[in-house]
């Protein structure tokens, strides 16, 4: 399925039913007095955030959302029939903004979370409404309000708490498959990654945390140059961020601790709150490293970027030093939840849709 992170759409309120205005007339009852009913409510729109999608596809072709009207009211004490709601559901993790005003309507954070986008408009009344002791024979009758219309841009910010930072080709797509359920495209070119890839990491029973793997940043991203600053706004709700480091570049010419300097540059041209959370080093592809060497190899790039954070030696491809590295990661975002390591994910929990409930 292609991924879409960004649509807009048009959300059109039904409007109301008129009001109607009617006599009762029955034989042998000359004063039957009025029996006209009022308007039923138009369909209003909703958004209700659903965990089981994860890109705005369905609304980058289908734009207009329109609910139907309420039906007029009739004679003999009828009222109009109030029409359906409709509801649109959406990822977890979508803004709705108002695009005229600029409003952030909402941003769809749990799951079943249930939105107003746009009221129905209320039905009018009959002249039934009307009657009273010194009024008996009323009328008057109002027509049906109109429903609201709104033109939405959606925006989705994927939900996950770890987020993987490289260079193209740095193996953030192989981590990523190698540690979660994911299967991302692999292939030794780069830029292989097009799109966010979303994968559950299983640590437990019951003990989980999500990681994104976004498109691979190069030099001149804030500026526009290649697609990773596209999908930089899906790592500014993760509570850390992964920097996946090529130890083993194929390109002899290539120095890893310049491409490492570039990213955080890029990081933070782009938005400087995404720059301070909590980032740790993860030096990648070490089975392509003699192993009498890894040592000298990894002291002396943290040594020339002058790293402080936490780091740690992986080999994605063979998973070796995978296991510590995805232990640390839990224990970090179970205490960011204010949670103990031992407690089981609430946002993984049944909800009542999944128990069957009405």
């Amino acid at each position: 399925m292609k991924f879409v992170d960004e649509a807009t759409i048009d959300v059109i309120a039904g409007n109301g039913g008129n009001g109607c205005a009617s006599f009762r007339r029955e034989k042998f009852i000359p004063f039957g007095g009025p029996d006209g009913g009022d308007g039923g409510r138009g369909g209003s729109v909703f958004a209700v955030g659903d965990r089981n999608l994860n890109t705005l596809i369905d609304f980058r072709y289908a734009r207009r959302h329109e609910a139907r009207n309420g039906e007029a009211g009739r004679g003999s004490d009828q009222y109009g029939a109030a029409a359906d709601d409709i509801v649109l559901r959406m990822p977890m993790g979508t803004i709705i903004t108002d695009v005229d005003t600029g409003e952030v309507i909402a941003e769809l954070l749990v799951p079943g979370e249930k939105v107003l986008l746009a009221k129905g408009g209320d039905g009018g009344f009959g002249n039934l409404h009307f009657k009273s002791s010194t009024n008996r024979a009323p009328r008057q009758k109002t027509p049906g309000w109109p429903g609201e219309q709104r033109k939405l841009k959606l925006e989705l910010r994927v939900l996950a708490d770890v987020g993987l930072l490289g260079m193209p080709n740095a193996g953030k797509s192989t981590l990523i498959a190698a540690i979660s359920n994911a299967r991302p495209k692999i292939a030794d070119y780069p830029f292989t990654t097009l799109h966010p890839n979303l994968g559950v990491v299983r640590v437990g029973p019951e003990q989980s945390f999500v990681v994104a793997d976004v498109p691979g940043l190069i030099e001149g991203a804030a500026e526009g140059a290649g697609l990773g600053h596209f999908f930089l706004r899906h790592l500014q709700r993760t509570h850390l961020l992964l920097h996946v480091v090529d130890l083993a570049p194929f390109d002899e010419s290539v120095d890893p601790v310049a491409q490492a300097r570039a990213i955080v540059a890029e990081l933070k041209k782009y938005d400087a709150a995404l720059h301070a959370k909590p980032r740790w080093l993860v030096l990648n592809k070490l089975d392509m490293v003699p192993e009498e060497e890894r040592a000298k190899r990894v002291s002396e790039f943290v040594r020339r970027l002058r790293w402080k954070g936490p780091v740690f030696q992986i080999s994605a491809l063979t998973r070796e030093g995978c296991e510590p590295l995805v232990r640390a990661v839990y224990e970090h975002v179970a205490k960011l939840r204010n949670v103990t390591p031992d407690d089981p994910d609430p946002r993984f929990a049944p909800t009542d849709e999944d128990r069957g409930a009405p």
